[in-house]
């Protein structure tokens, strides 16, 4: 990923001394914020949201240069507001209870899982999850040797002790899905307990004025400041004696050059374990994340559906995701390899078109393509590319190891069948792609069942923050109450895919990843085939026609759940 915030910014600096002073004013006001006032707060910033919400997809569509009329705006709409406003929803619900006295997880399904972990139940979580995601399901594991009477009592984080505020921190915004520096800034207010100074991507200059009408609940009240600039501008804040900690999203070099500084001297801090940041720093970074499909007996408009639920992965916002999936693992020994192939390469093809809008995107498909001679183009648009043959055991192999961050897909393929397959990619994607932000995984219903318990215990193998079976994992990124981040235990000197996490709306502690499934197929063909799941192609799809009028509604529901509403949502579903 390139570095968020390395443009060139002509908006005049911020009096950062006075900037954080405000901060700390608020954060004295924060401490005396009780949760019933806190709650309200975050109703209003719903409010603020829903109002803004029509010029935040309008100006999303001019700086990611879409059609105003293309069915793609309902990606703008899913990962912007909608994402927002269902976070702040679920949010205000874990303060309500935190304020009654009560258990923040009572009616939640704790259940066992592999390695002496629990499962939490995220999704679904409420009557209108089972109607509007029918069919998926989530997850929150917690580290192992968890118990649920810890799990119960540290729920609610820090808004269990809402007087004991932790400073000001400082939030370098991502530049490419909108609704990533809203969230950041909400979790630090509410799970870290800190007011918090948001720092634009220079991608998103444009819009500023959105999030600032967003938070002005936050901001009248010294609560949350937007600021603009360039490298410079987050330099000096995160320099600052008065900012208390650091949060980013964005690459791994950014990071690295926060950490620890640049050129000469940030190589002989590194050796000596002597970062230049020494207030505490939390990341989400991105990385090369799988994509395994398990061999089996697929018919035809399944190999078609999830070739369009692969190109999805790689082709939602132009590749420009750090959860897109990037290297695809297939079996050498599947018959249905050889079709599976052709399927993908007609879905990347014919999915509809758009620029490769962020910065250095060309440049980075051509880095491959040079890396690559053999690289396919399968059309689309120009930038498109799969990358085939990739062999897993060569050590020099880059697509591995390098984040593209655009419309490149690689392919690699190992032998195996069932329990074999599964296991040696497991171990692939483990040891050799790298990154620990999300993994993939596709399997019939019928794999599913013959792999019985192994697949649970498998999936508990594998070092990921976010693994979705027959789902993708940006579905774990848009369920407010699913934990977001890298797998844990990455350094500061080995930062991969970052440290910590975000979301997480039950305010859980002792997490350590989310588990997504979803239905194989689309309703009718999952009823008609003994799937109990009555949901059609996701609006998330890039094949999905109706998307943009279904992420509006999606977007209205939220901010004012109605069950009158729920019909026309379904019609426009289904339409697409």
């Amino acid at each position: 990923m390139t570095d968020p915030h390395s443009t060139h910014s002509t908006t005049p600096a911020p009096d950062v001394d006075a900037l954080v002073e405000r901060l700390a004013t608020g954060e004295r006001a924060w401490a005396r914020t009780r949760l019933p006032e806190r709650r309200e707060l975050l109703l209003d910033v719903a409010a603020a949201t829903a109002a803004t919400a029509d010029t935040w997809v309008r100006v999303a569509a001019g700086i990611k240069q879409l059609n105003p009329a293309s069915p793609l705006l309902g990606e703008e709409w899913l990962s912007g507001p909608y994402a927002v406003l269902t976070y702040l929803q679920a949010l205000q619900k874990t303060l309500r209870r935190l304020d009654e006295g009560g258990d923040v997880l009572a009616g939640t399904r704790i259940t066992r899982a592999p390695g002496d972990r629990l499962a939490v139940q995220v999704l679904p979580y409420d009557t209108y999850d089972k109607l509007l995601m029918n069919g998926f399901h989530a997850e929150v594991w917690t580290t192992p040797g968890t118990t649920e009477e810890q799990l119960r009592a540290t729920a609610g984080l820090t808004q269990r002790t809402p007087r004991q505020t932790r400073g000001v921190a400082l939030v370098l915004g991502a530049g490419n899905i909108l609704s990533i520096p809203p969230l950041d800034v909400l979790y630090q207010l509410f799970a870290e307990n800190r007011t918090a100074v948001l720092k634009l991507n220079p991608t998103t200059d444009a819009l500023a004025d959105v999030y600032r009408a967003m938070f002005k609940p936050h901001t009248d009240q010294g609560l949350v400041e937007i600021v603009t600039g360039g490298p410079e501008v987050g330099g000096a804040l995160a320099g600052h004696p008065g900012i208390a900690a650091v949060h980013m999203t964005g690459s791994e070099a950014t990071h690295d050059a926060v950490v620890w500084g640049t050129g000469e001297a940030a190589t002989a801090a590194k050796a000596a374990g002597t970062p230049k940041l020494t207030k505490p720093m939390t990341s989400e970074l991105g990385g090369v994340s799988p994509i395994i499909v398990l061999p089996g007996e697929w018919s035809d408009a399944d190999l078609r559906y999830q070739a369009e639920h692969i190109a999805t992965m790689r082709l939602h916002n132009s590749g420009c995701n750090c959860i897109a999936g990037q290297i695809l693992i297939l079996s050498s020994d599947w018959p249905q390899k050889n079709a599976f192939l052709t399927a993908l390469r007609r879905a990347l093809a014919t999915a509809p078109a758009r620029p490769a809008w962020y910065p250095g995107c060309e440049a980075r498909v051509q880095a491959a393509r040079d890396l690559h001679p053999d690289a396919e183009k399968p059309g689309g648009t120009p930038e498109r590319t799969l990358l085939t043959g990739l062999d897993l055991t060569d050590p020099d192999e880059t697509a591995f190891t390098t984040e593209y961050f655009g419309p490149v897909l690689g392919v690699a393929e190992i032998p195996g069948t069932a329990t074999q397959f599964l296991d040696d990619a497991v171990t692939a994607a483990n040891e050799r792609l790298h990154g620990t932000l999300g993994a993939n995984l596709i399997a019939h219903p019928d794999t599913i069942k013959a792999l019985g318990h192994h697949l649970r215990a498998t999936v508990a193998d594998l070092r990921y923050g976010t693994i979705a079976i027959n789902a993708w994992t940006g579905v774990g990124y848009a369920t407010p109450r699913a934990t977001w981040g890298a797998y844990p235990g990455h350094t500061l000197d080995d930062v991969q895919s970052g440290i910590g996490i975000v979301h997480n709306a039950l305010l859980l502690d002792h997490t350590e990843r989310t588990i997504v499934t979803g239905p194989f197929r689309p309703a009718p063909r999952s009823l008609l085939s003994g799937e109990a799941s009555i949901s059609p192609k996701p609006p998330w799809f890039v094949t999905h026609t109706a998307a943009a009028r279904t992420g509006r509604l999606l977007t209205e529901f939220a901010a004012h759940p109605r069950w009158r509403d729920l019909p026309a949502l379904f019609a426009s579903a289904l339409r697409g």
